[in-house]
């Protein structure tokens, strides 16, 4: 009996009820109350100082892809479709793999943690996180983005293979910085929830993967200088109405979203729209890699906290013996090879 399954298809049941309409979890949006008055707006409760609060633990954990599947057509699924292809995914997810392989191992780490199938989960209705354009899909690549995608692959192919050196291995598998520690933040297989806490004059949003503290000065003061590049960026807030508004210069392209380049600008939207339901969207602006500006949307859902730490590969010993795997393995390939030719 698969008990993770059965968690997350219980789960999902729930989440069905309150995400049935585009935004999700929105008080009202499902129409007009009985006596026939206009539903009512939810409003955020507010921080010591005023402002809309946010503050808790928060999931972005979803089985919807940023794009749109090439098969699939419309913009929403039916609650009902949504909830078998969440199954689907879930079951394919959680299924055993061949003793050995990379994603049994993967699968077995899984069992430790809190993955998507084990926690709270919006069910979303969208066929993509991607919102703008229309068909939930990547605008295409601009020139000078096809020149530099195509100068990146020809650098990582004359370093060699990904597991050759330190410096070939991903961010991620060096436990520097992973998609979903952002900017924008978007979730994976695991470790998917986000602490927000509030002080006057600021916003912190600690991430679960990485442990990872975001930092956001609400008080009004310009963006580092042009030259200053970091991984994160260099994020300034402000409050429009209900909606917390977040823009990001100062990227790098040490670390390119979907691509992109470090002038990419990004502008983030929070807002508390139901008591459990953060609407999170995104809009990426870089003409130096995309024809066009793209825009994300995805819901964050209320869990029980704490966040505990994530180690990652503490002390660096899973780089060492990813290293020393490969290092093996082509040692062995060799003694196999030099067999082959020798004489009987």
């Amino acid at each position: 009996m698969n008990y993770r399954f059965l968690a997350l298809v219980s789960g999902l049941v729930v989440s069905a009820v309150v995400a049935t309409a585009p935004v999700a979890g929105q008080a009202g949006a499902t129409g007009a109350r009985p006596n026939g008055s206009p539903p009512k707006a939810y409003a955020a409760p507010r921080t010591p100082d005023g402002q809309p609060d946010l503050q808790g633990i928060w999931t972005n954990a979803t089985y919807t892809p940023l794009e749109r599947p090439k098969n699939v057509t419309k913009e929403f699924y039916t609650p009902e479709e949504a909830l078998q292809l969440a199954k689907r995914a879930a079951l394919e997810e959680s299924d055993q793999t061949e003793p050995g392989t990379v994603a049994d191992v993967h699968y077995d780490f899984t069992q430790f943690g809190l993955d998507r199938s084990q926690g709270t989960m919006a069910l979303n209705l969208r066929t993509s996180l991607i919102v703008d354009p229309a068909d939930g899909r990547l605008p295409p690549l601009s020139a000078e983005g096809q020149r530099r995608a195509a100068e990146r692959a020809a650098a990582r192919k004359s370093r060699g293979g990904p597991h050759d050196s330190v410096q070939n291995e991903p961010l991620s598998a060096r436990c520097i910085l992973m998609d979903r520690n952002g900017p924008p933040m978007l979730g994976g297989a695991y470790n998917n929830d986000y602490q927000i806490m509030q002080a006057p004059g600021y916003v912190m949003i600690l991430t679960e993967m990485l442990h990872d503290a975001r930092i956001i000065p609400l008080d009004g003061r310009p963006h580092l200088p042009p030259n200053v590049r970091q991984w994160t960026g260099s994020s300034r807030g402000h409050w429009e109405g209900q909606t917390l508004v977040v823009e990001t210069t100062n990227l790098t392209d040490k670390f390119a979203f979907q691509g992109s380049s470090e002038n990419m600008r990004l502008t983030e939207r929070f807002t508390r729209v139901a008591e459990d339901t953060i609407r999170y969207q995104f809009t990426v602006e870089d003409p130096a890699t995309w024809t066009r500006s793209w825009s994300a949307e995805v819901p964050w859902k209320k869990t029980i906290g704490p966040i505990f730490e994530h180690a990652c590969h503490e002390g660096n010993y899973g780089l060492y013996n990813t290293l020393a795997g490969a290092r093996a393995e082509e040692k062995r390939a060799a003694e196999e090879a030099a067999k082959k030719k020798s004489p009987k």
